[in-house]
């Protein structure tokens, strides 16, 4: 399978080498810290990874809170990005990329047009949030739904979503592998792939609900051009390819390249459809 150019290959193999080491011993320590909501004046024209912090389920959802694999996974597809593209990528002032913390209710969603939610299998989106999701979207907003196992999982989500977009008017697809997607950059021949979180791909485990989660499903609602405006990755976990890309050489050759090309893949997608 060609997940990328042999060229990306080695750019990400030597920056992992350089860069990764550091991050995952400033990041790791600082990944309840620093919780601070953006607003619309941290937004600088240039790209921002843009993460929901969003309100669990009282009842009990079926996967954990909003901040899994964040820090490092936000800043680390934000260096990748940058690196494997022309994509200027936003600073903070020490360097870092400025990636950013939002609610589904604040204004700064709308100065974000590439949204990314993980473990959305707990989200309970209250009715305001609803409105202000759904105009988002409307206007041209891109949602990526990502790293929610089994069935369960996908109820839960698929209850929250619509109270965004209604089944009748927005139906959920199954995104083809002649999409755009899967060639934006980087040609994925097979699809999306299932990556497990380290820690399951340690023991040799790649399905986290067993058989509930064993096929990975790449989804999608499309607005009223046929352009994918929420992207819905079930039972595999982009984030973690993301987060752990430094923590093991055998795990990034598995889980973190092609974790990236889909990543770069959906970011180019969402900027230009």
């Amino acid at each position: 399978m060609r997940w990328a150019p042999r060229i990306h290959v080695a750019v990400l193999c030597l920056v992992t080498l350089v860069v990764t080491t550091a991050l995952v011993e400033a990041q790791f320590g600082r990944r309840f810290f620093n919780t601070r909501m953006a607003t619309p004046e941290d937004v600088d024209g240039s790209f921002h990874f843009c993460r929901v912090v969003f309100s669990s389920d009282p009842r009990g959802g079926a996967d954990g809170p909003w901040n899994v694999d964040w820090p490092r996974a936000d800043i680390n597809l934000s260096i990748r990005l940058s690196e494997l593209t022309k994509t200027v990528v936003g600073k903070a002032p020490a360097g870092d990329p400025n990636h950013l913390l939002l609610r589904l209710g604040d204004d700064t969603l709308f100065q974000c047009p590439f949204v990314v939610m993980t473990e959305v299998g707990s989200i309970l989106i209250h009715p305001e949030e609803a409105e202000h999701l759904r105009e988002y979207l409307m206007k041209g907003g891109f949602v990526w739904a990502d790293d929610f196992w089994g069935s369960y999982a996908w109820e839960v989500w698929e209850h929250e979503i619509r109270k965004v977009l209604p089944a009748a008017e927005y139906p959920i697809i199954d995104v083809p592998l002649n999409h755009p997607l899967f060639r934006t950059q980087f040609e994925m021949k097979n699809g999306a792939p299932q990556i497990s979180a380290i820690g399951n791909w340690a023991r040799g485990v790649l399905s986290e609900r067993g058989a509930d989660s064993a096929d990975v499903h790449v989804r999608a609602i499309l607005d009223k051009n046929g352009n994918i405006m929420v992207l819905i990755t079930h039972n595999t976990d982009f984030g973690d390819s993301y987060e752990r890309e430094g923590d093991n050489p055998e795990y990034f050759y598995e889980m973190s390249v092609p974790g990236y090309a889909f990543g770069i893949n959906a970011i180019l997608y969402a900027m230009t459809h």
